[in-house]
């Protein structure tokens, strides 16, 4: 089965995570910044876990794949360059403590290194598509955002998603993977609950 199929397969979990109201206020610019900031504070957390289980996947991935990951892991190293230059000009502790949704999120990555490497390259693709479609559902994104907007939907990280997307339908081709519904369903759950972390007392879920 293809990876795409799954968002149609499970279209209300990914209309709850690509269409969150943490998204929405970001177009409209309803959101405050002080939420704004907590979530950057927390994504440069879950962006350097991304990059610890992203090179151990690399290490065991078939060759096809290796050079999607390799490029996906040099764009992450740069991506916490980014994230340090955004956090001084925003005056951010990138030391703060990760909150209880990052750190599930951690942890279900680092379980991932017990999955076959389809069910791990399909939960990378789930992650990164993830983040393209709900970020591209706050386009333009309103004044104080549309720069964060347009750098997370930049044309490359679209082509890296598509790659990563290809990479998985190999690996489930090579190697039968039925864990995909379930790993989709429990990424994007992640995803959702890390949206919604930011929003003061749930006031915007």
């Amino acid at each position: 089965m293809p990876v795409a199929d799954l968002l149609a397969r499970h279209a209300d979990a990914w209309r709850r995570a690509t269409r969150h109201p943490f998204i929405d206020a970001v177009r409209d610019g309803t959101l405050p910044p002080a939420a704004f900031d907590t979530w950057l504070v927390q994504d440069a957390h879950f962006v350097a876990d991304l990059l610890r289980f992203q090179a151990r996947l690399l290490a065991r991935a078939p060759r096809p794949a290796q050079a999607v990951l390799a490029g996906g892991c040099v764009a992450l190293v740069g991506e916490l360059d980014w994230f340090a230059r955004i956090a001084d000009a925003r005056g951010l502790d990138l030391d703060a403590p990760q909150l209880p949704v990052t750190i599930a999120y951690g942890d279900l990555l680092y379980r991932l290194d017990a999955a076959d490497v389809g069910t791990a390259l399909t939960a990378l693709w789930t992650v990164e598509r993830t983040y393209l479609d709900a970020w591209s559902a706050a386009l333009p994104g309103a004044g104080p955002y549309r720069a964060f907007v347009e750098h997370w939907t930049a044309p490359g990280f679209a082509s890296y998603v598509a790659g990563l997307e290809t990479a998985a339908d190999h690996a489930a081709v090579d190697q039968a993977a039925p864990g995909d519904d379930a790993v989709f369903l429990e990424v994007v759950a992640a995803e959702t609950a890390f949206w919604g972390m930011a929003l003061d007392d749930g006031a915007l879920s």
